[in-house]
């Protein structure tokens, strides 16, 4: 049986994006990794600095956003406008041939706006499906896709969706085609045994280890849902889900947390 090839899926965070220096040094650094590729992206804290300049109120639960219409605008224009062609023209700076997509763009990420149930969201959108077929005919082109944290529900409606959830998902859908790994970059070396010692990591997670975590609290709030995502990630065959920080993407023999069934 033929080995498939090796396919990298990252999602970078707001702490990065915030920085033009730390971001100009991931994009040259990702950008030199050889063969497919594909980068997901947030910019919530973008889009909070912007809505404070508009005067529209920002509203969060629990760490989440609550996505009113006025929200939603600023959201598009901030992840699918801004942030994304930043993205995109400093890929191609560093000659890697870049893509920025919605999950609207050739209808490749559908969603559901997310039921009402004790939290009313708004305008926030549960990914439904992700066409692989089509992210496979790009990256089979050369093509890096880097997606923003926007998907649309096929009625004409488009919907804020949490970027980890729409790396997991897209991770889990090109296994079909590659060898995935997952990598969550963000501003810590990893998963944290104390939050108050940024070396304390705990290299690795597995589903055992992350329920005795949750329950001796040491993961909680928006760490949450982001390991949840790496678990289901590896649930639906991907190979490899790491948390690091940006040196990873050059060097990952660097301290990182590795998660694992």
């Amino acid at each position: 049986m033929k080995q498939k090839q090796k396919l990298l899926v990252a999602k970078i965070g707001g702490n990065i994006i915030e920085n033009e220096t730390a971001l100009a040094t991931f994009l040259q650094d990702f950008a030199k990794i050889e063969g497919p590729k594909i980068l997901v992206h947030g910019g919530g804290k973008s889009a909070t600095k912007l809505a404070a300049k508009l005067g529209v109120k920002t509203e969060m639960i629990d760490g989440r956003r609550i996505t009113s219409a006025a929200s939603l605008d600023i959201v598009v224009m901030t992840y699918a406008g801004l942030i994304n062609k930043t993205v995109v023209s400093g890929l191609q700076k560093y000659d890697c041939n870049a893509l920025g997509l919605t999950g609207a763009d050739a209808n490749v990420i559908t969603a559901q706006k997310r039921p009402v149930q004790f939290v009313d969201y708004g305008f926030v959108g549960d990914v439904t499906q992700v066409n692989g077929r089509m992210i496979n005919g790009l990256t089979t082109l050369g093509i890096t896709p880097v997606f923003c944290a926007v998907t649309h529900d096929q009625q004409g409606q488009l919907l804020n969706t949490n970027a980890d959830t729409i790396a997991a998902e897209i991770a889990a859908v090109m296994s079909a085609f590659y060898e995935v790994s997952l990598f969550y970059c963000f501003e810590l070396k990893g998963v944290l045994e104390n939050i108050e010692d940024k070396d304390s990591v705990i290299e690795h997670i597995d589903l055992e280890k992350y329920s005795a975590l949750r329950e001796a609290k040491i993961i909680a709030d928006g760490m949450l849902p982001k390991l949840q995502n790496c678990f289901e990630a590896l649930q639906k065959n991907v190979m490899k889900v790491h948390i690091a920080n940006a040196d990873f993407i050059k060097d990952p023999t660097t301290k990182h947390t590795t998660l694992s069934l």
